[in-house]
């Protein structure tokens, strides 16, 4: 089939690979001059299977409201005059019941486990090179309440197939020595082995290029205008192409990869999606004393923020503002990541040369990305990913493939227009893999 991508993040350009290696001839339009350079660009850099437990959890409404008058709060809602917005945290609210938490973290783990293979197997056939790492995520506490609440969510991750180690204090310290400023703060850890971290706009940007090798046909500098639906069909869709022409695409399948701009194309045509911009915030800072600077992924639980060691430099990102589609940087919350970095590792480098980086991640309520065949029947969703784009692309890009050409998924996974009980592997038989 001809398949047309929207949109050349992480998560379109992993599907567009997937594609074209099933045997499709595929095209990627983007608004911008290359792939990878919107949320895709300056995130976390971690590939965080263990980072299952989603925002919406039972005691997220207590904290959230606490935060409330927090300018650099982790979790800040900017309340606006936004039914979108309005709407959206009403269905979060829901999602914090304990019960949709502990099916969203079964649904989060799924695709996480299914997609660290899939980027492994990718990994061994291409030999992509993005400053990957395989030495674990760390994820550290400060707070003895949230390192004792930290234990349910962590024993429920074992149960369904991550090895998610509890850490003592001087355990944390002797797996990243970069710690030792702040032993005396830290109460202990849960340490997953298996995690990774990469910079996801060097892998993005090679995958382009390797998928381009396969035919793949990648229209930068085209902005998208508007689909075009005809019954229960797309006919196509309307850009601005590089030479400031306009005209239409199309093809026999649509697949919608553009995160937090997702919903704004659909409501034309009728469909509403549950997706969310949730700002988030980075700096990448050069090292220049690389014994100080943390060599395993870290996750710093009291104030949601991640540390990861990308070449010969330090990505920290972390915290979600629900501002609408606000792209401004905050100086009080970029002065934030600055201060904690330099109280956790003084000395590493010059926080003065640091880049500063803001960006949209497409959240649904529950932290569960959509994924599978929409009621229109030649449209297809990848996108809601959220803070997981990352971790879940090469997992999402190999499932939607699958569904495309009419195959289910090897997945236990709630897909789009897709029956659950037709050929769903649970993940108990997967955790070998």
């Amino acid at each position: 089939m001809r398949v047309l991508i929207l949109g050349a993040g992480v998560v379109g350009t992993a599907s567009a690979w997937y594609l074209a290696k099933a045997g499709h001839e595929v095209t990627v339009i983007d608004r911008q001059p290359g792939a990878g350079l919107e949320t895709s660009f300056a995130n976390g850099g971690q590939i965080s299977v263990s980072h299952a437990e989603p925002w919406a959890n039972p005691g997220a409404p207590a904290k959230i409201l606490r935060w409330l008058a927090k300018e650099d709060a982790p979790l800040l809602f900017r309340l606006r005059a936004d039914p979108a917005q309005w709407s959206w945290g009403l269905r979060f609210l829901v999602e914090c019941l304990p019960g949709r938490t502990r099916d969203n973290i079964a649904q989060i783990l799924n695709l996480g486990l299914y997609s660290r293979t899939a980027l492994r197997d990718l990994r061994a056939e291409t030999g992509i090179r993005y400053d990957h790492l395989e030495r674990g995520i760390l994820h550290f506490y400060t707070n003895a309440a949230e390192f004792e609440a930290a234990m349910e969510p962590a024993r429920v991750m074992r149960e369904f197939g991550v090895d998610r180690q509890v850490m003592t204090p001087d355990q944390c310290i002797a797996l990243e020595p970069a710690l030792a400023h702040v032993r005396t703060e830290i109460v202990g850890g849960t340490y997953t082995p298996t995690d990774e971290s990469g910079n996801a706009h060097k892998f993005t940007t090679e995958l382009a290029r390797l998928s381009a090798l396969r035919g793949v046909i990648f229209r930068y500098a085209t902005t998208i205008r508007s689909m075009l639906r005809a019954g229960d069909r797309l006919d196509g869709v309307r850009v601005t192409n590089a030479e400031g022409l306009e005209e239409t695409l199309t093809a026999d399948a649509y697949l919608l990869a553009l995160g937090s701009w997702s919903p704004l194309l659909l409501r034309p045509i009728g469909l509403s999606i549950p997706v969310y911009p949730a700002k988030g915030y980075s700096i990448t800072v050069p090292i220049a004393a690389p014994a100080l600077a943390p060599t395993v992924s870290l996750t710093d639980d009291e104030f949601k923020l991640v540390y990861s060691r990308l070449g010969d430099e330090l990505r920290v990102a972390g915290t979600a503002e629900l501002n609408g589609y606000d792209t401004s940087l905050n100086p009080v919350r970029c002065e934030a990541l600055v201060k904690r970095t330099a109280d956790l590792f003084p000395g590493f480098g010059d926080l003065a040369q640091a880049r500063f980086w803001t960006g949209l991640r497409p959240a649904t309520p529950g932290n569960v990305p959509l994924i599978g065949r929409s009621t229109i029947t030649n449209l297809y969703f990848n996108t809601g990913h959220g803070t997981l784009g990352w971790t879940q692309a090469c997992g999402s890009g190999r499932a939607i493939a699958e569904i495309v050409s009419g195959h289910q998924p090897d997945l236990d996974f709630r897909f789009l227009g897709v029956d659950r009980s037709a050929g769903a592997v649970p993940v108990e038989q997967r955790k070998a893999a």
